[in-house]
């Protein structure tokens, strides 16, 4: 690591010696853990994409906050006790330092995975979907824009996705990283994938990539040339479990309309629309979340030890 870090950080030993020595480390979120599923598949899903990221010769380095400690590389204890807290905050970026300063425990966004593994020195993290522009309703009556796309402008680390959560706008979060300059790669696909579905032929990406050693040198060349934004990678879902576009779309406009119509709003929205996508597909949405968690995982891997040896 190239400096030292302030005392809130607390880095595991493996991580650490993996850093010092250009190792291949991916970043790991754990919003998912604490607030995507219910005990105990959401410590089988962390075990599992850390096994993937182990298989292929990475070091993975789950990132939350534990005592009010930035916890980088967390252990499997750690992971457990996170996964079965009955109390833990969703962190974003405004958040992180309350929760320091309270010295609670929290679950890292997008936003503050991105964040964390930009001050210790990882390049490269893997997540689900990115948050961006929610769709306009009645319900919600202003566009409301995720931090997950300010951090994406400002924060250099390549971040691997299958697009943004399908319940958005997707065509306007598009519009959002354009404004923001944010490269969206596709890769191995010219579509920007819609999270459970490969997409609409309407939602283009700004660039094609075909193999992660392109994309280590992508974004190198990137970062060399004075540009401070992140690399978003979007890969679509695996095909064997990907849902139709349209099945997807006629899920969300359904959960919409329930919503609005129960008054839901706020910050109660997000979850309600994403437990009656469940419900709708009769599960089948959550395996393919499932799905797309650990292909990402295996590509950002990928993207890592292309990025290692390109030091």
């Amino acid at each position: 690591m190239s400096r030292t870090l302030p005392p809130y950080f607390r880095l595991s030993p493996s991580l650490s010696k993996a850093l010092n020595e250009n190792q291949a480390v991916v970043a790991l979120e754990t919003t998912v853990i604490t607030h995507g599923l219910p005990y105990p598949q959401n410590l089988q899903l962390a075990q599992e994409i850390e096994e993937e990221i182990h298989n292929a010769g990475c070091i993975p380095a789950t990132i939350g906050i534990i005592d009010g400690k930035i916890v980088c590389g967390l252990t499997v204890d750690e992971i457990h006790a996170l996964a079965t807290r009955a109390q833990v905050s969703k962190v974003s970026l405004r958040d992180i330092a309350p929760l320091v300063v309270e010295k609670g425990w929290g679950g890292t966004t997008v936003a503050a995975t991105m964040w964390v593994a930009h001050q210790v020195g990882i390049r490269v993290f893997s997540t689900g979907g990115i948050g961006g522009v929610h769709r306009y309703t009645e319900t919600l009556r202003h566009s409301d824009v995720s931090a997950d796309i300010q951090a994406l402008a400002e924060i250099p680390v390549i971040v691997v996705c299958s697009g943004a959560k399908a319940i958005l706008d997707l065509a306007a979060t598009l519009e959002a990283l354009e404004t923001r300059s944010v490269p969206v790669v596709g890769y191995q696909t010219e579509v920007f994938p819609a999270f459970y579905s490969l997409g609409s032929p309407n939602l283009e990406v700004s660039v094609v990539v075909n193999t992660p050693q392109d994309i280590a040198s992508l974004a190198r060349t990137h970062w060399e040339l004075g540009f401070q934004s992140a690399i978003l990678v979007a890969a679509p879902p695996p095909q064997a479990d990907a849902l139709s576009a349209d099945e997807v779309e006629a899920y969300i406009q359904q959960a919409v309309s329930e919503a609005e119509k129960q008054g839901i709003h706020g910050q109660a929205v997000t979850p309600f629309l994403l437990q009656r996508l469940y419900e709708l597909s009769g599960g089948k949405s959550v395996q393919t979340n499932l799905s797309l968690l650990k292909n990402n995982a295996r590509i950002a891997a990928q993207i890592a030890l292309a990025w290692s040896k390109g030091r």
